[in-house]
């Protein structure tokens, strides 16, 4: 089970919102990974550029916390490496079938105030929660 840490989720999404916003009122563009990630995947798009740096800072902040500052969430999970890549996939067909990623429609699109991500997240949320219940009360939980 992984540690609650209040402070860092905070400031790790009060970070991922200012970059929504900044990255919305200085270039026009979404930040949903997704869509950024699409556009870089082959090069071909004319603005690849703010799309590998949006990606790198993405991965080379966490990196420099962990590394610099001595600060690490610890993690653990009982799920077998194998489930974790079927998760995986199953998620990525779900990101290619509703037309980006969850974080990407509840962060950027709900406030666009756009219906689909509206939908999207609500969707995403109630199928969370009967996954939840059923692995953890009809399955029996997963240790």
């Amino acid at each position: 089970m992984t540690e609650f840490t209040p402070f860092a989720s905070f400031l790790g999404g009060t970070l991922i919102g200012l970059a929504a916003v900044l990255l919305m009122a200085l270039h026009g563009r979404i930040a949903g990974m997704t869509g950024i990630l699409s556009g870089l995947i082959p090069p071909t798009a004319p603005d690849w550029t703010w799309r590998l740096a949006f990606l790198a800072g993405a991965v080379a902040a966490p990196a420099l916390i962990t590394g610099f500052g001595g600060y690490a969430i610890p993690f653990h999970s009982g799920v077998p490496a194998p489930w974790l890549v079927v998760g995986g996939l199953i998620v990525g067909i779900g990101v290619h079938f509703g037309a980006g990623c969850p974080s990407g429609h509840s962060v950027c699109g709900i406030a666009r105030l756009s219906r689909r991500s509206i939908t999207a997240t609500l969707v995403f949320m109630a199928s969370t929660a009967v996954t939840v219940f059923i692995v953890r009360h009809v399955l029996g939980g997963l240790s």
